[in-house]
């Protein structure tokens, strides 16, 4: 009963996620280029605005980690769920204040205002929220691809670690250069670099941080192995497609349009692969042996 009222309960939550950053994105390229819009405002919608400015991205944030938090626990259980979520926080802040305090792994930046409250003045507490659930989206939808296929469960746990780092890496080459180089932008580089002023080092660093975290997971999911066959990619790929349409749109609204063909050649092909091996019935399912069965999920 109580796994039904979350599962009506995460898909507002995805659809709030989603209208928050259609929000977003309208504040960003659309009111803030117009600075007469804003001064026509009565006293009430300026507030609004300003309220919307420090409080919007926190928001988003906030809503797509409650939405594969809810997810996670409904769809496949508190032990994944946490085996998952925890080492990405926790890794993921790790790289994040090594990389503001030292330049590694990611090269030199630091964030401004608007993200929340920075954990030791310099991280802001949503960012390694977004590092799970775009991760957790990213991972799962591998996984559950790859299940699909006839080869050996470590060749399968090997490949979503890969690609689930591949796919949260590509949204990163689409949403880093336009959200660094806004109107208002929400973090910037002090170490400025070659791809539309972004240091190549960023993305080693992503995509190692995604793969370390992702590792730890999968080693845990292990113990317990897990019934892929059963679970449902819908949420997820929503999660993910949504947070890629924000990072393009804003690309498109910056002109930055290489990140765009990198992110789409990347992440959308790949998961456009997964999404449609996962919904591929196995011809063999019928004559299989439980013992093989068995094999193939896990």
């Amino acid at each position: 009963m109580f796994k039904e009222i979350l599962r009506e309960k995460e898909g507002y939550f995805l659809i709030s996620h989603i209208i928050a950053m259609i929000f977003g994105l309208a504040g960003l390229l659309l009111v803030l280029p117009n600075p007469e819009f804003i001064g026509s405002l009565p006293p009430i919608g300026q507030s609004a605005f300003s309220w919307s400015m420090i409080g919007g991205g926190v928001i988003y944030m906030i809503l797509g980690w409650a939405t594969i938090a809810i997810y996670a626990y409904r769809q496949l259980g508190t032990f994944y769920w946490l085996t998952f979520m925890i080492p990405a926080l926790g890794i993921s802040l790790t790289s994040e204040l090594l990389g503001t305090s030292t330049g590694f792994p990611f090269g030199a930046y630091h964030y401004l205002s608007g993200l929340g409250y920075k954990i030791s003045g310099l991280v802001p507490f949503t960012i390694p929220l977004s590092w799970f659930y775009l991760g957790f989206s990213s991972y799962l939808i591998a996984r559950v691809g790859l299940n699909k296929l006839a080869i050996h469960s470590l060749l399968k746990d090997f490949g979503a670690i890969i690609f689930g780092a591949l796919l949260l890496t590509s949204w990163d080459f689409v949403l880093d250069p336009a959200m660094s180089q806004t109107s208002v932008p929400f973090w910037l580089w002090d170490q400025p670099g070659e791809f539309f002023g972004m240091p190549y080092q960023n993305f080693a660093g992503w995509f190692g941080t995604g793969t370390i975290f992702m590792i730890i997971a999968t080693i845990f999911w292990r113990i317990k192995p897990l019934d892929f066959e059963k679970i449902s990619l819908t949420i997820p790929a929503g999660v993910y497609i949504g947070n890629f349409g924000f990072a393009m749109i804003m690309s498109i609204g910056a002109g930055f349009y290489i990140p765009i063909f990198l992110g789409i050649l990347l992440g959308i092909l790949p998961l456009i692969v997964f999404l449609w091996l996962a919904n591929q019935h196995n011809s063999k399912e019928d004559n299989s042996t439980p013992e093989t069965l068995a094999s193939v999920s896990q």
